[in-house]
């Protein structure tokens, strides 16, 4: 065998070299088809990718638009409940200010009654004046109901959202800047000044 081996043809060796060539061959187009598949696929990936960012980008858009949104009816509903509110509470507003000009009436017709004269030997007068005196007191009730509180500031410091001053005047005791006394009774609805209180405030001798 070994004598017939180193015997070989060279017809035979010749095809042994083109077989293992073709394999060669047979290789390198393979590999060369993998790198043309793998680069396609990459190539897919990048559009994928790019497709992705976009819907991403416009996912972002819609979301913050969103928000805006809810947030602008958050904003409207809690301003219309505010009117709601302020309707409720000073709709009356117009009505109280005509009121006031009742209870100034009842007070002064309290106040114009002689105290001397009330006596059981007048009952008219008597009666006529604690008639008067029980409906200024239920026409206070009735405002208090409601929100509407009055404003009687003797001593108290002087405050131009809730006071008016009529005149200033040096008096002996007294610290300048505060009220003397009161011209006109002011009055309060729901904490906001419906009529301001008109006063006398202390001023340096």
């Amino acid at each position: 065998c070994p004598s017939s081996c180193l015997r070989t043809s060279p017809r035979l060796l010749c095809a042994a070299t083109q077989q293992k060539n073709t394999g060669q061959n047979l290789e390198e187009d393979q590999s060369q088809s993998q790198n043309e598949h793998k680069v396609e696929p990459s190539s897919a990936e990048k559009l994928l990718a790019e497709e992705k960012a976009k819907l991403e980008e416009q996912l972002k858009e819609v979301t913050e638009k969103y928000k805006r949104a809810l947030a602008d009816a958050e904003n409207v509903r809690q301003r219309s409940q505010k009117l709601v509110e302020e309707a409720k509470l000073y709709g009356i507003q117009s009505f109280c200010k005509d009121l006031l000009e009742v209870a100034d009436i009842l007070e002064k017709a309290t106040e114009s009654v002689p105290k001397e004269e009330i006596k059981d030997e007048n009952p008219h007068l008597k009666s006529l004046y604690e008639g008067l005196v029980m409906t200024e007191v239920q026409i206070q009730k009735v405002f208090k109901k409601h929100g509407l509180l009055r404003l009687n500031p003797v001593g108290a410091k002087f405050d131009p959202y809730e006071h008016e001053a009529l005149f200033h005047t040096p008096v002996e005791g007294q610290e300048p800047g505060t009220i003397a006394m009161v011209s006109k009774i002011g009055y309060k609805l729901h904490g906001r000044t419906l009529r301001p209180a008109l006063v006398g405030v202390v001023k340096d001798a």
